[in-house]
């Protein structure tokens, strides 16, 4: 056994007899926010019907040795833990759906963290959300964040899991895990013997590390261990898909709901290139460049990322996700079980920068909405935000035209060979929807509409902060709230039964190809049959 093998078991081992023989005892009767895990006692908060525990530690601090490691389980604490606050985001470059410099936040000042180190190594935390009576057995939904699997964190408002733990009578879970080159990273010089770490996906062994702490844990909150969806969107979708053929998850997910995401894998030799790139660019050549790569500061990392670009991510690296996994799948290596997919109908519309179409800096862009009012009218307009060679926005290779290429180019193929995918192997319970809400305040409608993200704040019933909140007036609340339960409801039933269908729809949710397109106006909310990309 190697060091590093023997080392996590030393830890497995102290964990359980740890928590066996020190953990003190509580009821739910003195304590109704203290919660006996296998690792010690957490203490959160009730707060508005809703439960929640907030930071909770999962793994060990990948700091140190353990950076570029797998994760190993956290060890267990004396006495009760306090997880009334979000633990720290994952180290990452700021953009617009990082954390804020000065913490696991959502504010003004993420600008001002934009292209800079964000968030610390000490990031491997989850928070748990659970409507505030004593029911047990729940569903459990467990969420990961997007972000492209280099930014995102499990604090921002929009993933706040309260209400939808209220609205879903569900066990609500959302989870930090590295990302960028923290998360993946396949250098030669960097590998033990161990064949998980070796892997470089340690952003994918972090989200394993979470369900096996919520298979051991989902009691403990009154879920059922036996009953858990792993929900994802963008970035998150493709790692929900990557869950789903690695050997790894077994008897971990029961359900999937992955949006606006598809499998897509990086090969080890695109991954090992571009290590070699960044180990020069951080470290530089000669002598124990690993060595320094290893002892950095976390900050001049992220700068050296920044440097030479994302690296590639989701690594098909045969031990922790497969080599093939069309041929995984087609062998029944793979998660068998039901799954609601979706996309927004204006993907590409989030993706201005990647084709020039944003005229504002992203700075002036983030100042700019951030201090937009929806309940008042402004003098902004769409040739403030979109540039010149975009305009007319319905002409010839204007902005609708090209945001549809874009939205075409990075998430439809994905999905279609994702879900066909599926249902080619057997299975008969795929849904799928199309989230067609673009009832901004002009010039936003047109800026964005029903953009890739903007499905989200209506799942989680999270309009009131974020980076979306410009979206949401008094005139439009009508309609979205409608379509929030409409959506909401669908993820209630999808967690019990394995099917969205629910009688508020008054239409029948069909079988992959099939689609639920889900809209609504200002005072209404639509749901009526479709097929995918019609």
């Amino acid at each position: 056994m190697s060091g590093w093998k023997r080392l996590r078991a030393v830890l497995l081992g102290f964990a359980v007899l740890s928590t066996v023989v020190t953990a003190p005892s509580a009821s739910a009767h003195d304590a109704p926010a203290v919660r006996r895990t296998d690792l010690g006692l957490v203490k959160g908060v009730d707060e508005g019907g809703t439960s929640s525990w907030r930071g909770i530690p999962y793994a060990e601090p990948p700091v140190g040795e353990l950076r570029w490691r797998a994760p190993v389980t956290h060890r267990p604490w004396h006495g009760v833990r306090d997880t009334s606050e979000f633990g720290n985001g994952c180290v990452q470059e700021g953009r617009f759906f990082s954390p804020a410099p000065s913490g696991p936040h959502y504010g003004l000042d993420i600008r001002d963290g934009l292209k800079k180190p964000v968030g610390a190594e000490d990031c491997l935390t989850l928070n748990v959300f659970r409507p505030s009576d004593a029911r047990r057995n729940l569903p459990v939904i467990v969420f990961v964040h997007g972000g492209s699997n280099v930014v995102g964190y499990s604090a921002d408002p929009m993933y706040d899991g309260r209400a939808l733990a209220r609205k879903a009578d569900a066990v609500v879970v959302t989870v930090n895990y590295r990302v960028g080159v923290f998360g993946w990273l396949d250098l030669p010089g960097l590998k033990t013997g161990d064949p998980y770490g070796d892997s470089g996906n340690f952003g994918s062994l972090d989200q394993i590390e979470a369900l096996r702490f919520v298979n051991r844990n989902a009691t403990a909150f009154g879920g059922d261990p036996d009953n858990v969806t792993v929900m994802g969107e963008s970035a998150g979708a493709v790692n929900v898909w990557a869950l789903m053929v690695s050997p790894l998850s077994e008897g971990l997910m029961d359900k999937a709901i992955p949006l606006s995401g598809g499998w897509s894998f990086e090969t080890p030799a695109s991954a090992r290139a571009y290590a070699g790139k960044f180990v020069t660019e951080a470290a530089g050549e000669g002598g124990d460049a690993v060595g320094r790569l290893r002892s950095m500061p976390a900050d001049d990392l992220i700068r050296a990322q920044v440097r030479v670009g994302d690296p590639p991510r989701v690594l098909n690296d045969g031990v922790v996700l497969p080599a093939d996994h069309h041929a995984a799948v087609a062998a029944g290596k793979y998660r068998d079980i039901p799954v609601l997919a979706g996309n927004t109908a204006e993907e590409g519309k989030l993706f201005g920068a990647v084709i020039g179409a944003y005229r504002p800096s992203d700075y002036d862009r983030f100042t700019l909405q951030h201090f937009f009012d929806p309940d008042r009218p402004s003098a902004v307009t769409v040739r403030d935000l979109i540039a010149d060679n975009y305009l007319p926005v319905d002409g010839p290779g204007g902005w609708n035209e090209a945001a549809d290429q874009v939205g075409d180019a990075i998430f439809m193929g994905i999905v279609e060979d994702s879900m066909n995918t599926l249902r080619e192997a057997g299975n008969d319970r795929l849904f799928y929807y199309q989230f067609g809400w673009n009832q901004q305040p002009a010039p936003f409608d047109t800026v964005y509409g029903a953009a890739h993200a903007m499905d989200l704040p209506f799942l989680f019933r999270s309009f009131d902060e974020g980076v979306f909140a410009f979206s949401f007036s008094h005139r439009n609340e009508p309609g979205r709230l409608a379509l929030s339960d409409l959506m909401i409801d669908s993820v209630r039933a999808f967690v019990r039964t394995g099917s969205p269908q629910h009688p508020g729809l008054g239409a029948r949710w069909s079988q992959w190809p099939r689609s639920m397109v889900l809209d609504a106006g200002d005072t209404k909310a639509t749901a009526r049959p479709g097929s995918f990309g019609g």
